[in-house]
């Protein structure tokens, strides 16, 4: 299945992924994930669980994360991520209680990316320093489908209203 990129005038279309739920939203077929390991001690990605939806990545070497600075954590690993879909590395809310955290909050990954998976981790918790340790868990990998989408340049009036309007940054909450 290939992704279609259709740019007409003032309208862009992305053709992905169709026909590949069932009904209730399940995937008819397992998506599957090409995975390179390029270093001996690098580690395949795992599930903590049956119905964990993430898939566990490992750091492959000790890494040391100072106070307020990011560190692009290494894992040893190439994907290939099926046309259609994404890859979102996401943090472990066991690390993110101690201080160590994902500072761009989900870090995409694109099925035509190639290179090393890296994650960035930035230190915010008690001490001078985090140090990450060798085959510690690090993030989750999700794999998501991407829908068709298309964008058409219309006038400002043409959005229509809705109750709320351009309140953002907290406005439909306390902040």
């Amino acid at each position: 299945m290939q992704g279609v990129f259709h740019l007409t005038g003032t309208s862009v279309e992305l053709a992905t992924v169709k026909d590949r739920l069932q009904p209730g939203g399940f995937m008819t077929e397992a998506v599957q994930v090409k995975v390179a390991r390029v270093h001996p001690d690098s580690r395949m990605p795992t599930k903590g669980s049956e119905h964990a939806a993430g898939w566990d990545l490992y750091s492959l070497e000790d890494t040391e994360v100072p106070f307020r600075g990011s560190v692009k954590l290494r894992t040893g690993l190439h994907v290939a991520i099926p046309v259609g879909y994404e890859g979102q590395v996401r943090a472990r809310s066991s690390l993110g209680s101690k201080g160590l955290i994902l500072p761009h909050s989900i870090g995409t990954i694109d099925a035509d990316y190639r290179g090393e998976l890296f994650v960035l981790m930035t230190w915010i918790g008690e001490g001078d320093s985090y140090m990450v340790k060798s085959g510690e868990r690090i993030a989750q990998l999700l794999i998501t489908p991407i829908p068709k989408v298309g964008f058409s340049e219309v006038e400002f009036e043409d959005l229509g209203e809705t109750e709320r309007g351009s309140g953002g940054f907290g406005s439909t909450g306390r902040f």
